[in-house]
């Protein structure tokens, strides 16, 4: 009985010891002052990159040559460029960004935006790519 019980106490705190961290998110907010765009690395791993990003006014036309990028919109609005189409976002909102796809971002809401950014595979910001709007 001993066994048994040293045996679930064991594997209790290995299952802790291996618990993934939970990131409240309406709890976060920027721990910095920052110009237009700031960025927190909310987890990250050899098939992706999560970050909680603030962005105040916009974010350039770019693409990423082999990234997808997944957004989850969890404060304000905006005017989104995906390709050709232009679509505007608010909270709630959730979209994919295939790789090579040119996109950017004009904040439209008087605070700024909050977003999640998922990018498959992992990000290390090599293929980030800005075009010149003309």
């Amino acid at each position: 009985m001993k066994a048994v019980y040293l045996t679930i106490v064991a594997l209790s705190f290995s299952a802790i010891s291996f618990a993934q961290d939970i990131i409240h998110t309406k709890s976060e907010t920027p721990d910095k002052e920052y110009q237009n765009i700031l960025v927190h690395t909310l987890s990250d791993d050899e098939n992706q990159t999560s970050f909680m990003i603030w962005i105040k006014n916009g974010v350039k036309l770019h693409k990423h040559l082999e990234h997808t990028e997944n957004i989850y919109v969890l404060k304000g609005k905006g005017e989104m460029t995906i390709g050709d189409e232009k679509l505007v976002i608010k909270k709630g909102d959730y979209f994919s960004i295939k790789k090579n796809t040119p996109h950017a971002l004009k904040v439209l809401s008087s605070s700024p935006m909050k977003v999640i950014s998922i990018q498959s595979p992992k990000f290390i910001g090599k293929d980030r790519i800005f075009i010149n709007e003309e």
